[in-house]
């Protein structure tokens, strides 16, 4: 995805979903905020994922795939999201704040990907590039392109998104399974 927001902007909303993890470990609000002058980028409706990490560990990761509203605002809840309310992990706790460390990622629509084959649909998934939101009849899930660090198989990564939804390893290959793909604009705090 070509870079869309502006160094400043990055910076912005990084600090913006740090005051909020404080703020929402200290008092469990959202701090205080008047967007009044924000950027066009800063205040369209955008889908985003805020991850949380300490030590190089996942510690967090809430977002929404669909536009729900102004970025900034989806940065905030998500950011709270994450570090309270991911029910993977326990709430992030104050002593930790200073060690986590926060990336933001900017989603495109996603868009449906035809297949005709689960050949087919491996042949067409572009690792390190695509976002992929997988649907087997009512469950769904999704993995950042970010994931396929850890997951660079095709067979693997599709595999884990399914067990993810709640089905079957297989079931991303079955008849029931459609997919769309989207991409992402990922920027993070840099590394202490």
């Amino acid at each position: 995805m070509q870079a869309t927001f502006t160094p400043e902007e990055k910076q912005f909303l990084l600090d913006l979903a740090r005051k909020t993890i404080t703020e929402a470990v200290a008092h469990n609000a959202l701090p205080k905020f008047d967007p009044h002058g924000l950027s066009n980028g800063l205040t369209e409706s955008k889908g985003c994922f805020v991850t949380l990490t300490a030590g190089g560990r996942l510690r967090g990761c809430i977002g929404n795939i669909m536009p729900a509203g102004p970025l900034y605002k989806s940065v905030m809840e998500n950011a709270r999201n994450a570090a309270l309310r991911d029910p993977r992990f326990t709430p992030v706790r104050a002593e930790e704040i200073d060690e986590i460390h926060v990336e933001i990622s900017v989603l495109t629509a996603p868009q449906p990907l035809a297949f005709s084959s689960p050949d087919d649909l491996l042949a067409k998934l572009q690792p390190h590039k695509d976002g992929v939101v997988l649907q087997i009849g009512f469950a769904a899930a999704t993995y950042l392109p970010q994931v396929w660090e850890q997951l660079p198989d095709k067979e693997a990564f599709l595999s884990s998104l399914a067990q993810k939804a709640g089905c079957a390893a297989n079931a991303g290959r079955g008849p029931n399974a459609s997919v769309s793909i989207y991409h992402v604009e990922a920027f993070e705090e840099p590394r202490k």
